[in-house]
């Protein structure tokens, strides 16, 4: 008896369960935190920009061939999969705005009253910007703990840059 092949999907990874755990938000903010304790902050911004730039190498992908349209779909899928995440994805000519209106993460960390790294809500920025830049795209991040908006827009020439004192210390 042969298994029948997944779904086609918005991601461009290989993931066959519906639904993630969340139990794994409690292995990526020890992550954090040891990187940060052992090697700083700028070790984990590094650490950050990797997993953007290598794991994430398929997405970045998509979105240079899909452009916008596939930065939605992309996120569209991701949320789906992701316990407890309330978000609201809007896509325009310009932009694809999510409006996350219950960080799943945050939820689930505070839910069982995890001292949560307080640049938690950076990786957002770092992981998402490394994503976009081959793809010719920018992330601008702005909220945090719990809730937030990130606008992925094409890269231009009079993109501001991100200003991390727009990312929220979470707790």
């Amino acid at each position: 008896m042969s298994e029948a092949a997944p779904a086609p999907t918005s991601l461009p990874y290989t993931d066959t369960k519906p639904a993630g755990h969340a139990d794994f938000y409690f292995a990526t903010n020890a992550t954090f935190r040891f990187i940060l304790r052992h090697r700083g902050e700028q070790a984990l911004r590094s650490y950050w920009r990797d997993i953007g730039g290598s794991y994430y190498r398929p997405v970045s992908q998509q979105w240079a061939e899909q452009g916008l349209p596939g930065v939605a779909d992309y996120w569209r899928a991701f949320f789906k999969a992701e316990p407890g995440a309330d978000v609201e994805i809007r896509e325009s000519d310009a932009e694809v705005r999510l409006e996350v209106r219950r960080c799943p993460a945050i939820h689930h960390l505070r839910e069982h009253a995890r001292e949560i790294v307080p640049q938690f809500c950076q990786h957002c920025y770092f992981v998402n910007e490394a994503i976009a830049a081959p793809a010719g795209m920018t992330v601008r991040v702005c909220g945090g703990s719990g809730t937030c908006t990130q606008r992925f827009m094409k890269r231009t020439a009079e993109t501001e840059a991100q200003s991390l004192e727009d990312i929220a210390t979470a707790s």
